[in-house]
């Protein structure tokens, strides 16, 4: 309503790259929890120092800590600083007007992407494209009226995969948790009847290797949880939907704002779910741009083309060109066709393996090595030789 443009920040950045991200952000404002002020405050400094304008700080204190209170840390704050808690008790402008956006293009957020490639970038979102990600969200996870939606999945991701407006559309309840353990989330799903979760599938090895004493009592109602990355082992996925939840595994990236395709994680059941407003999901020859052969054999590239992509990256225009090469978004993950139409992610592209003539996909080795009952995660990656060319290494 201030005309402003959001930016959620990852929690776990250190200092010197969070004050880079300032810098290029030029950010107005930053609000911070009191629990991470302390790596702000390096990063604010550190800002100081390129004789770059800091952002104002607006200090989120314990729920019960008012400005008179003593400060959370004993650390100096810069002059100016705000308290949340004050801010929400000034009295509003009587005659404020809402700046809206001129263009439903305009941009209403910058979300960094998690660096999987090395190269985190602030990739922007458009007005049109998150109004209608939200709407696709809600029927990709089969959300109804009032839902109660438990966060898990951090908000700096993809702005939590637009849900914080999926659930405000729908009238719905956000839970919020400070700390992520299965005690944790069985208790605010008994308490607050939650109807949704999302995050890393990790949560789902937090969630089937809870203990007696973490869940006291049985799940009354079926929980929707949706989880992106490569998924653990069949059996994390069996014990968790014994458990009472109803999973399915999103396939996105921070470009696509989230979740572009989710498929239900049923044995039976190969039937994904496309996002509504993506008009275009497909597999093609990076270089002609013809679609793969539907024989789940011949690799290609997957592509999508749509409403809900992102306008490009901060400050950086040639990266979106190679990208959007040929009038399609290239993901840069390898995948094949199955004659039903199936789509199966067989690496991504700078990860994957050449050993003896040979294509080895890291997914499905990693697959194998999670079938083990003694490994709990896996990881895959090539390592170059110049004798044997690449070798796998596993993590």
């Amino acid at each position: 309503m201030a005309g402003a443009i959001l930016c959620a920040l990852n929690i776990r950045l250190d200092s010197p790259t969070l004050s880079l991200i300032l810098q290029q952000l030029e950010a107005k404002a930053i609000l911070v929890d009191h629990q991470h002020i302390e790596v702000v405050l390096q990063a604010l400094d550190r800002l100081s120092q390129t004789k770059s304008n800091p952002p104002l700080l607006i200090l989120i204190p314990e729920f019960d800590q008012s400005s008179s209170s003593s400060s959370p840390i004993d650390l100096d704050l810069p002059p100016g600083t705000l308290n949340y808690n004050d801010l929400l008790q000034v009295k509003a402008e009587p005659n404020f007007q809402i700046l809206r956006p001129n263009n439903e293009c305009d941009p209403i957020s910058v979300s960094y992407t998690s660096g999987s490639t090395g190269n985190p970038k602030g990739v922007l979102y458009s007005h049109r494209a998150v109004y209608l990600n939200s709407l696709a969200a809600i029927f990709q996870s089969d959300m109804r009226k009032m839902p109660v939606f438990l966060w898990t999945v951090e908000m700096f991701r993809c702005n939590g995969w637009c849900f914080p407006w999926a659930v405000a559309a729908l009238g719905g309840t956000n839970i919020c948790l400070r700390n992520v353990s299965a005690k944790l989330i069985f208790e605010a799903i008994h308490l607050h009847k939650v109807t949704h979760l999302c995050g890393a599938p990790s949560i789902l090895n937090i969630l089937a290797n809870a203990s007696g004493n973490d869940q006291t009592r049985e799940i009354k109602s079926r929980v929707e949880i949706i989880v992106a990355g490569a998924l653990p082992a069949p059996q994390v996925l069996i014990k968790v939907a014994e458990l009472g939840f109803n999973v399915s595994h999103g396939y996105g990236m921070t470009e696509a704002l989230g979740p572009a395709i989710v498929t239900p994680c049923k044995p039976d059941q190969k039937q994904s779910q496309y996002n509504l407003m993506m008009e275009g999901v497909d597999v093609k020859d990076p270089n002609t741009m013809k679609s793969v052969e539907f024989d789940g054999k011949t690799m290609g590239e997957i592509m999508f083309r749509g409403n809900t992509l992102m306008l490009g990256y901060l400050e950086n225009s040639k990266p979106v060109h190679e990208v959007f090469k040929g009038g399609w978004y290239r993901t840069g993950d390898l995948a094949v066709r199955h004659p039903d139409g199936y789509i199966q992610m067989k690496d991504r592209a700078r990860d994957i393996i050449i050993c003896g003539g040979e294509i080895i996909s890291t997914l499905e080795v990693e697959a194998v090595l999670l079938t083990h009952p003694q490994v709990l995660e896996a990881a895959v990656v090539g390592r170059y030789d110049e004798v044997l060319g690449r070798l796998l290494v596993l993590l």
